[in-house]
């Protein structure tokens, strides 16, 4: 009963529906969960940092239960941008509502799709990544399948990963080179996958390209369905669910960095080199993606058995509350630049 606890997640996209639905002060009530009550309950409620006995791990990583609540992510997320993008066209809303509603939606984009399509990323099942790439497709951001996958895991916590954030860099700069620099690293990626292959890299079987058009048919779909006049209103939903994931990246592994070797390699990635949260309510809230230490051990570990890490370094909150803090730099800074010392010590 007790892994009931996880549908506590979708509060978000309910939350985002009653936003839709009944609009008025509503359509805040998505933020308010997210950013404020989460945060208040991280606060209030003790971290835990009990594990899985490991004798389970093996039984719980195959219970369909949490499989499903991940699978029905992306088709929610669908449903719901389609309500908000004919909410938007249809509806006369007031500026207050406009700006309640989008923020939702970037929230749930961001949640409910990307954060998603990471852990579904992971697996090797056809299905499991056919989701993914579903749910990081309203993000206008399916480049991440690759990057993630094969750049970040591999890079992190090195100068060679634009998602790995630097001492003292604050969150809006690293907007822009971790956006970039991810981008350009997937087709790098890509075009060196075909090539030890001895693939055409201009063809359909580069997936940059298929993400690509796939990408440009879901606005021609936008424009088809609801008028160019809606487009911008997708590409904002976007964004925003991008940028929620970049806090979120600058966050996970602020100023940590692998030692490099006499080899002239970085040194295996270890728990010490990403930031932890046990915080409770926002690990229900983001399927266990705040046990990012052992997400990077071993990225296959399924959520549902992710370990709290001794040596892991730990923010001083769970991810919705820091995710505040990083937006105020010097805030940040003088929080986080002290745990970095302690933390490389």
């Amino acid at each position: 009963m007790k892994d009931i606890k996880y549908l506590l997640a979708y509060l978000i996209p309910l939350a985002a529906w009653l936003a839709i639905a009944l609009q008025g002060a509503w359509t805040w009530v998505t933020v308010l969960i997210a950013f404020g009550i989460i945060p208040v309950l991280d606060a209030l409620l003790p971290a835990s940092t009990a594990n899985v006995p490991a004798e389970e791990e093996d039984s719980r990583s195959k219970q369909v239960f949490f499989d499903l609540l991940l699978y029905a992510c992306a088709p929610i997320c669908f449903v719901l941008t389609y309500l908000y993008l004919d909410t938007v066209k249809t509806q006369q809303l007031a500026t207050y509502e406009l700006v309640g509603l989008t923020l939702s939606m970037g929230i749930v984009i961001g949640s409910s799709g990307i954060n998603i399509a990471h852990e579904l990323g992971h697996r090797s099942g056809k299905l499991e990544q056919f989701f993914s790439k579903a749910g990081l497709l309203l993000a206008l951001y399916q480049h991440f399948f690759i990057e993630h996958n094969r750049g970040h895991h591999k890079n992190v916590s090195t100068d060679a990963d634009p998602a790995t954030a630097r001492k003292n860099e604050m969150v809006y700069t690293f907007f822009f080179r971790s956006i970039i620099g991810q981008y350009i690293d997937a087709w790098k990626l890509e075009n060196e996958r075909l090539g030890r292959d001895g693939k055409p890299l201009f063809s359909w079987q580069n997936e940059m390209i298929r993400f690509t058009v796939y990408q440009a048919l879901y606005l021609i779909a936008i424009v088809y369905l609801f008028g160019i006049n809606m487009l911008p209103y997708a590409v904002t939903i976007a964004l925003l669910g991008v940028l929620l994931l970049e806090v979120i990246n600058y966050v996970e592994h602020y100023g940590l960095r692998r030692n490099i070797l006499p080899n002239g390699k970085p040194e295996p990635v270890l728990p010490k080199h990403s930031w932890n949260s046990d915080h409770e309510m926002g690990r229900i809230f983001l399927f266990e993606l705040t046990r990012h230490s052992d997400h990077h051990y071993k990225s296959t570990r399924k959520y549902q058995v992710l370990r709290h890490m001794d040596d892991s370094p730990q923010l001083p909150h769970g991810y919705p509350a820091s995710i505040l803090m990083a937006l105020v730099p010097p805030l940040w800074f003088a929080v986080m630049n002290r745990r970095l010392e302690k933390a490389v010590e």
